[in-house]
């Protein structure tokens, strides 16, 4: 029997408002990746998510693409989230021949699939919660997941902890108080364009004015 290969495209880090986002594309037999156990990234262990990475790279075509915080926050000067992530879809979409399942950036999948198919003339399934459904994107999922992860890592050795970068986690907003106040270059790390960036910087400049 022949092998069904899959294509899907999927992100790492878009919430966060500290370090880089990971958008990986992966075109593997489903087999094969049911096999080795691909899932949803967030409901594996950092340690299978690594296993499942080196079996992904050795036997799958991988594409993918990390965009630094310094990257994001001159595109989003200009542009929103959701078109940087399309403009980063299409062109993964060149590595893709057969139709590619998405985990979808859009609150409305149909408008997400529809510019996507109009703009690169590919076919593709945009989903939300894809990474639970569709192989290749759970695949994809690790993918850009452990690879974010290793920038995180490299982030923590040079700026000390700031916790998970995302706005939920109080380490992170604790860092940021700290970092945005003494930082000469914050936006080496940090999303300049989230609210919580804006919010805390307007705190610091108050806190000034009243001594």
């Amino acid at each position: 029997m022949e092998a069904e290969i899959q294509c899907g495209i999927d992100e790492a880090g878009r919430g966060p408002v500290i370090g880089p986002m990971v958008i990986s594309i992966v075109c593997c037999d489903t087999e094969f990746l049911k096999g080795i156990g691909v899932k949803d990234s967030k409901v594996l262990s950092r340690k299978r998510r690594s296993e499942i990475f080196k079996s992904i790279m050795d036997r799958c075509h991988v594409r993918y693409r990390i965009l630094s915080p310094e990257e994001i926050n001159r595109m989003m000067s200009m542009e929103s989230l959701n078109k940087i992530e399309e403009d980063e879809i299409i062109e993964l979409l060149e590595y893709a021949e057969s139709t590619v399942y998405i985990d979808c950036y859009d609150v409305i999948e149909e408008r997400a699939q529809e510019a996507i198919e109009r703009r690169s003339g590919k076919k593709v399934v945009c989903r939300h919660k894809a990474d639970a459904i569709f192989p290749a994107v759970s695949a994809a999922s690790i993918v850009s997941k452990v690879l974010r992860d290793a920038e995180i890592d490299k982030l923590h050795e040079k700026y000390g902890d700031f916790g998970s970068g995302y706005p939920s986690d109080p380490r992170t907003i604790e860092f940021l108080y700290g970092f945005l106040k003494n930082a000469r270059e914050p936006e080496k790390i940090v999303r300049m364009h989230w609210s919580t960036v804006g919010r805390i910087i307007d705190e610091i400049k108050n806190q000034k004015k009243l001594f």
